[in-house]
């Protein structure tokens, strides 16, 4: 029971908070320390945020294509394009284009659907069936077959059955799904179906099936096609003879530079690191013209370096910012007297030199100079950045951002890109080694310094050295805690004890008063 000042007159529940708040001092500054290391440890893991990204634009220049790439222009884009690899050559092409790939089709020389009736392609053929012009010709749960043929004109045979719980959607479906390089389907509106190749190109050499991409006749078991689907191999011609039905399933037929006859079973072709991709026929001959993208290297390398030197400026900042020891990390009971705004001016000011002075984060930077200016042997014409046109600032207030002379590295790009790419990307151990290989190994060893000190947002507190402090200190508060009970306790105890002796006091004083009144 606490006793609040009743016999002495005094405000012992504000005596109690006035203490308390003495004593909870320690406590206040554990807080302090905690927030502080929370903030360290959030500060580390964004330099590693940013190390990595700057880590994941370094694959972009261990690429041959960055410094080599090509670009292409056609005099018939509508009908040729192309695409040109590091290893074309640079100069002019002339192609013409006289014929497309196409892939083979066939198609019901008419409609399906028996005269006067219905037919509803999702239903069960057992029931469906019969609306057909041949659907009582359906021979259930047998063996169909058709053929194909593959790059080098082998046949390939394939099989499908028909249940009488299947609709025509799903026997055609099943065709589609299989893996036949065939794709068949019903259009109700023309009450036919369509079955076509998936790829285009001329397969078949032979003169089996009349040639066709999609082989059935007579002499197989395709009945299903022939007579259910009147999907026919040929047509007979009015001298008796037989042509056939399938039209498309044509090569890509194109001259190059007028001269060489080509074909292709696709409407691309590849020579000489040039992809030719074929849209149209030609009027003629196309010109397609490849040349060195220098501005397109220019470009990533150039975007490279801006991102490097944001990232050095941020870390040289963090490393050189000085705390601001006036401004400690509010505790929570400091933040419920203030204003939101009030709050986020206070914690600008407290975040201040969170990472003043980190010796990882400095050796990094003095390292990642140092490998700008390094000498990269057996690289060809270039074994210095600065060769290239690319330097560090002599400002030292910059902390060692990189500049670039833009006519100079446009100079190295166009006589030896080669050269320019093997003193970025080289691969060896020591001098042999390329810049950004050596950048590479240096950011590896910054990382897992950080991550042993703040760890990742997936480590337990117990895996990295601020974790640790952060689980001590987390301990200490509640021990501390519970202590403050006992001290709360004991003040109350103490105060309840006075109260009770002072109100004895009271009361002996009154009767006393009484009793020496009484005698007058």
């Amino acid at each position: 029971m606490r006793v609040g000042g009743l016999a002495s007159g005094m405000d012992i529940d504000g005596i109690v908070k006035d203490l308390m708040k003495a004593e909870r001092m320690p406590l206040d500054k554990m807080e302090q320390d905690k927030t502080w290391l929370t903030w360290q440890r959030d500060a580390y893991r964004d330099v590693n945020k940013q190390l990595l990204e700057l880590d994941n634009l370094t694959l972009d220049m261990k690429l041959q294509r960055t410094f080599n790439s090509k670009s292409t222009s056609s005099s018939q884009e509508d009908a040729v394009t192309a695409i040109a690899n590091t290893s074309a050559s640079a100069g002019s092409y002339n192609v013409e284009v006289k014929q497309l790939a196409s892939s083979a089709i066939n198609v019901s020389q008419k409609g399906i659907t028996a005269e006067g009736e219905a037919f509803d392609p999702n239903q069960r053929l057992g029931d469906a069936g019969a609306h057909l012009k041949n659907g009582g010709g359906i021979q259930f749960d047998t063996d169909y077959e058709f053929f194909t043929y593959d790059e080098e004109g082998n046949e390939q045979r394939h099989t499908f059955q028909v249940s009488q719980d299947q609709s025509l959607n799903d026997v055609l479906k099943g065709i589609t799904t299989a893996d036949n390089g065939v794709r068949a389907f019903y259009d109700r509106q023309a009450d036919k179906v369509v079955l076509e190749r998936t790829e285009t190109g001329d397969f078949n050499k032979s003169d089996t099936f009349l040639g066709a991409e999609i082989g059935f006749d007579s002499t197989t078991n395709s009945g299903f096609f022939v007579d259910v689907l009147q999907i026919k191999n040929g047509v007979q011609q009015s001298d008796g003879s037989w042509a056939k039905a399938e039209q498309g399933g044509k090569n890509v037929q194109f001259t190059y530079n007028g001269a060489l006859e080509l074909e292709s079973f696709e409407n691309t072709y590849s020579m000489n690191g040039v992809t030719f991709n074929f849209n149209n026929v030609t009027s003629g001959q196309a010109k397609i013209n490849v040349t060195s993208d220098i501005e397109g290297s220019m470009e990533k390398i150039t975007d490279f370096v801006d991102k490097y030197n944001g990232i050095i400026e941020n870390l040289n900042e963090k490393v050189s910012e000085r705390r601001n020891r006036d401004y400690k990390p509010l505790t929570e009971k400091q933040r419920e007297g203030m204003e939101e705004r009030e709050i986020e001016l206070w914690e600008e000011q407290a975040k201040k030199g969170m990472l003043s002075g980190e010796a990882a984060i400095r050796g990094a930077l003095s390292e990642m100079r140092n490998n700008w200016y390094s000498t990269v042997e057996g690289t060809g014409a270039y074994n210095q950045l600065a060769q290239i046109g690319i330097t560090t600032s002599p400002n030292y207030r910059d902390g060692g951002k990189l500049l670039i002379d833009e006519d100079k590295l446009r100079t190295a790009l166009r006589d030896d890109p080669d050269s320019v790419h093997q003193l970025f990307a080289k691969s060896g151990e020591g001098a042999e080694k390329g810049i950004v290989r050596r950048l590479e190994d240096t950011l590896d060893r910054t990382v897992k310094s950080i991550e042993r000190k703040a760890g990742k947002s997936t480590s337990l507190d117990n895996n990295f050295a601020l974790g640790n402090q952060l689980k001590d200190i987390n301990s200490r508060m509640l021990a501390f805690q519970d202590r403050l009970v006992q001290v709360e306790e004991r003040y109350w105890k103490q105060f309840t004890e006075m109260e009770k002796a002072i109100q004895k006091m009271n009361s002996q004083s009154t009767y006393m008063m009484q009793q020496f009144g009484g005698g007058f």
